[in-house]
């Protein structure tokens, strides 16, 4: 069901010839799941300009730290999941504070992406309830990872191809539908609001240890993998943001039950009904992709670095996040907002000291280095600690 962690992925013929994309679709796969579909609604309340500020500020950012966190696996013999890594450059309780915050973000992901996927699902078949769908997905999702998600590389360039398609489509079909008014909108006394969201939304580094195997023996093109999967997601944030925004607004938004504030089910309600089922498709694909590469990761996380049984461990990814989406604890947007700013900034402050660590005590020459870029690494710190104070304040 599971190999050796670290041993490359095998690939024949196109996907063969192909890894460079494969693995950057494998990082973008991640990255964009959940988040995009709680960044309209909260730009829409603090005004586009900034929201746009906020995204390629936060996308810039978190492109060094997975340059940071590939030099740290590059750097490395011997291949963990990133509570490993954590342990092996920052001692122990560097990897129990990973560990605890690594739990916080993929257990927030996971439950995000249930209760999505079931707003969404029911928001495309019109009939049953979203609880229906959120256990139809869960059952799909389990099964796939027990069978083995190794195979999500090629779906997720497959499904992320298909992704990008549906965007176009949704820029051209709404572009005349777009209103300036609902673009122009600025409120300034909530300018903290999409932080969390946005966070989360750039939430991709446990997929950079699968990269690594994705590429095999081409680790040289690494640094260019992971360039391209992090700037990809900036562009698409951009572009629907402004899309979805333009047409609903934030009248529109506001007047929505709390769990339909999800971008594309908002879109669905206020404009073609052809235009809301591509939308709602792309956020079940978005959703789809980082939930069973998010799923992978934890479930290495336990088997590899905490030696469960496979069995235990599927069953620990998988018990949670159905708990709290059946129980309905939390909703979409909030999920989102506290996971990104508490468990992202916690990650984002240990892996560029780990990335630091690295330069000194990795015992492999890494196939690319960055220098450690020290000013950039402590300004990032402090505005991550501060999203965190923010939070618990």
């Amino acid at each position: 069901m599971y190999k050796k962690r670290g041993a490359p992925i095998e690939y024949k013929g196109f996907f063969g010839r192909h890894r460079v994309a494969i693995a950057a679709t494998t990082l973008l796969g991640t990255i964009v799941g959940a988040g995009i579909l709680g960044i309209p609604y909260v730009i829409a309340q603090t005004g586009i300009l900034y929201g746009f500020i906020l995204i390629v500020l936060l996308g810039i950012m978190y492109l060094f730290l997975n340059l940071f966190l590939g030099e740290v696996v590059l750097r490395t013999k011997t291949q963990h999941q990133l509570t490993g890594y954590a342990g092996k450059y920052l001692g122990k309780w560097g990897k129990r504070i990973f560990t605890v915050s690594m739990l916080i973000s993929l257990y927030g992901a996971l439950t995000a992406y249930l209760i999505g996927e079931g707003a969404t699902l029911y928001s495309i078949f019109k009939f049953g309830t979203p609880l229906l769908y959120t256990l139809i997905f869960f059952v799909v999702t389990f099964f796939i990872a027990y069978k083995g998600v190794r195979a999500t590389g090629k779906a997720e360039l497959i499904l992320i191809s298909l992704l990008l398609f549906i965007i176009v489509l949704i820029g051209i079909i709404s572009f005349r539908d777009i209103n300036v008014s609902n673009l122009t909108h600025m409120d300034i006394s909530k300018f903290f609001i999409p932080y969390g969201v946005i966070v989360f939304a750039f939430l991709g580094l446990p997929a950079i240890p699968e990269m690594q195997e994705e590429l095999g023996r081409e680790k040289k093109k690494f640094k260019m993998a992971i360039i391209l999967g992090s700037i990809s997601p900036i562009v698409i944030y951009l572009l629907f943001t402004l899309f979805i925004v333009g047409i609903v607004g934030l009248d529109n938004f506001n007047i929505l039950g709390p769990n339909e504030r999800i971008a594309t089910i908002a879109l669905s309600m206020f404009s073609n009904p052809i235009l809301g089922i591509l939308a709602n498709i792309l956020a079940v694909l978005a959703m789809f992709t980082s939930f069973l590469t998010i799923s992978l990761a934890l479930i290495e996380m336990y088997h590899f670095d905490y030696h469960f049984p496979r069995s235990v461990s599927l069953g620990l990814v998988f018990s949670f996040p159905l708990i709290f989406a059946v129980l309905n604890l939390a909703t979409f947007i909030t999920v989102l907002g506290l996971t990104g700013a508490i468990a992202g900034g916690i990650e984002a402050i240990l892996v560029i000291l780990m990335f630091w660590k690295a330069k000194t005590l990795g015992n492999r020459k890494p196939e690319y280095t960055i220098s450690k870029m020290k000013a950039l690494g402590f300004f990032m710190m402090l505005l991550f600690a501060f999203g965190i104070l923010y939070q618990f304040l």
